[in-house]
């Protein structure tokens, strides 16, 4: 299965080769959800550094008081969590059809989010607990709660972009399909 996803990306990355540059408008095109997923995923990588920060210095930022800093958490893992849901409910099904890493049985983009949400998941029930005054927050505990999956997250982040970059979405995607896609 590894081997498969490694011969298919081998194959485009031969096709790439082949292909003739892209014009400025055309690189516009076929990078467009590669530059969405960006901006999201800058998101991520933002209130991630934000709240890692926190906890390993043990100091939350000053304009922050504890119970917002705690918000700021809940609502990182509430967005992470419906990215990746409409992801795999409406982006990859589409592009799996082409793009073995998409796959919801073997793509390697969706088995790195199952190894996030088993640490998302953890870390969402201790700040919501804190948040809500039924456990004593504490920031070594929260680094803790982020050291398990925090790597393969961020390789995550820059896998997803780099999977929908324009050379690699004109080896499988005509323009035409490029513009019907969602995103």
């Amino acid at each position: 299965m590894a081997g498969d996803e490694a011969a298919t990306s081998d194959a485009a990355a031969a096709e790439t080769r082949a292909l003739p540059p892209l014009t400025d408008h055309d690189f516009k095109i076929y990078n467009r959800m590669a530059d969405r997923m960006e901006q999201f995923h800058n998101y991520f990588r933002q209130t991630w550094t934000l709240l890692w920060t926190a906890a390993t210095t043990s100091r939350r930022p000053q304009n922050l008081t504890q119970k917002q800093f705690l918000h700021e958490a809940i609502s990182f893992a509430r967005h992470l969590s419906a990215h990746h849901g409409i992801e795999e409910a409406h982006v990859f099904p589409l592009l799996a059809t082409r793009m073995p890493e998409f796959d919801a049985r073997r793509g390697s983009l969706v088995k790195q989010h199952e190894q996030i949400h088993k640490g998302l998941e953890e870390f969402e029930s201790y700040v919501k607990e804190c948040h809500a005054g039924r456990d004593e927050f504490e920031m070594g505990v929260l680094k803790e709660k982020m050291e398990g999956w925090g790597g393969v997250l961020w390789e995550h982040l820059d896998d997803e972009v780099r999977m929908l970059g324009a050379e690699r979405m004109r080896a499988v995607w005509s323009k035409e399909e490029m513009m019907r896609m969602p995103m």
